[in-house]
């Protein structure tokens, strides 16, 4: 079990070489070991590209038969942009499959194992199975929830301040914690922002990572007051610009924009505020293939996300220097809680030092998703 558990590692560090690029498929790795040898590796770059084990399996050749495969997801059993990998593996001779989680997708889910075994294979499913469900999260909530995952970033100082009293902002957390940022820009499909940072910040929102991708740009713009020179249009990235407006913004507006070389305007439903009701924006993403968003906006933004049970995930980078001041923006701008039973809880906290500055990561207990 020990060498299962080795070999399955190794497939889940092959699979996470794609973060960010395999959207709406999941993460997969894959490697062939026989007699103690690794005769294959694969990893599925991006969405159309042959999946794992057909990589590993061409490394491996004729060493496959009788050998063990092993694969962080359930081999796919239906034909979608690429042939299933069940009957790869078949074809290949391979003796065992050992599987890390079953694959959520309903067109999957136990098929592809069943499959194995009609073939005669032996099938072990389950090992480092967290870790596996852990590595295609967004997939999974994706799969499962109809919308991506959504994970909460800000950078304040140790008292909870985003900017001084005067709005000066950059910069709260020194350059590892900003390199950091771009690393999960780079794995995630798209980062969103609300109009406020736009027009307080004027960020290009892309990732500045050597040999890193730019995400999809979302802002989030119920009346679509977003300048017309905002370095979002105007920064040198091929990566689309996505605009959510609420459906009382200017038609004239939308159209002007959403004429602009790759810019898309997403109409959604309102609140009672007439603000983007982020239900309907985060399930129209979700019919999108969107699976996995970072949030890098203002309290306002963030707050409302809480507050619609949509955050996934928290990243807060603390830096140790302190701002104060009633007037100093705050990281979140909501209503609040009453009582302390009410408050949003974090579980499988982690908290490492990113150069200067402190990161806590953790999960939102009990996130939920109500439909719109």
């Amino acid at each position: 079990m020990n060498s299962h558990r080795r070999y399955m590692a190794l497939a889940l560090r092959l699979a996470a070489r794609a973060a960010g690029r395999t959207r709406p498929n999941p993460m997969v790795g894959c490697v062939i070991v026989k007699e103690g040898a690794i005769l294959g590796e694969g990893f599925h770059p991006y969405a159309g590209a042959p999946h794992a084990e057909v990589f590993a399996l061409r490394e491996a050749g004729e060493g496959a038969r009788g050998a063990t495969a092993y694969v962080n997801l359930e081999p796919c059993s239906h034909h979608g942009r690429t042939p299933p990998c069940a009957d790869a593996l078949i074809r290949a001779g391979v003796a065992r499959v050992v599987v890390g989680m079953v694959d959520p997708n309903l067109q999957v889910s136990g098929r592809g194992v069943e499959r194995l075994r009609a073939a005669g294979i032996e099938v072990i499913i389950g090992v480092r199975d967290a870790e596996a469900r852990e590595l295609n999260r967004p997939f999974v909530t994706w799969i499962e929830q109809e919308r991506p995952m959504i994970t909460l970033k800000a950078a304040a100082s140790l008292d909870g301040k985003t900017a001084t009293r005067t709005g000066e902002s950059k910069w709260i957390t020194g350059p590892i914690a900003r390199q950091r940022v771009q690393r999960m820009r780079d794995t995630h499909d798209v980062v969103m922002v609300g109009i406020g940072t736009v027009l307080a910040d004027d960020p290009a929102l892309t990732c500045r990572l050597k040999g890193g991708r730019d995400p999809i740009r979302l802002v989030v713009d119920s009346r679509l007051r977003i300048p017309d020179d905002a370095k979002v249009f105007t920064s040198s990235s091929s990566a689309p610009l996505w605009i959510a407006a609420g459906h009382g913004a200017s038609f004239a507006r939308a159209e002007a924009l959403g004429a602009r070389e790759n810019v898309r305007v997403i109409p959604c439903r309102e609140n009672h505020n007439g603000r983007v009701n982020l239900t309907d924006l985060m399930l129209k993403l979700g019919d999108m293939d969107v699976t996995s968003v970072l949030c890098e906006a203002g309290g306002m933004l963030t707050g409302a996300l809480l507050e619609a049970g949509l955050a996934d995930r928290l990243a807060l980078f603390l830096a140790p220097k302190l701002i104060g001041g009633r007037e100093a923006r705050g990281l979140l701008e909501m209503t609040g809680i009453g009582s302390l039973a009410d408050a949003q809880r974090l579980v499988s906290t982690r908290i490492s030092h990113v150069g200067e500055d402190i990161l806590i990561e953790g999960d939102f207990e009990g996130t939920r998703c109500l439909l719109a």
